[in-house]
């Protein structure tokens, strides 16, 4: 039996999940936004967002619509 681990931007989905449950941020903010609320683990999820091709402009909402963190 073998333990599934969860892709790291599903973590960060978690997180940024949990901040819009918490209204600490909005669904229709910019990605941006959670970069203060990152503090110092903010450059390499920035790294990570633009490697899947977010932009900082973009809506939270979109990071949290994606299901499938498949690196093909």
């Amino acid at each position: 039996m073998s333990k599934q681990v969860a892709h790291p931007m599903v973590k960060l989905q978690r997180k940024i999940s949990s901040l819009v449950h918490s209204k600490i941020v909005t669904p229709e903010d910019n990605l941006s936004k959670i970069a203060l609320l990152l503090g110092a683990d903010w450059k390499y999820w920035k790294n990570e967002l633009l490697e899947f091709d977010f932009s900082l402009k973009d809506p939270i909402q979109e990071l949290l619509l994606v299901e499938d963190w498949d690196e093909e």
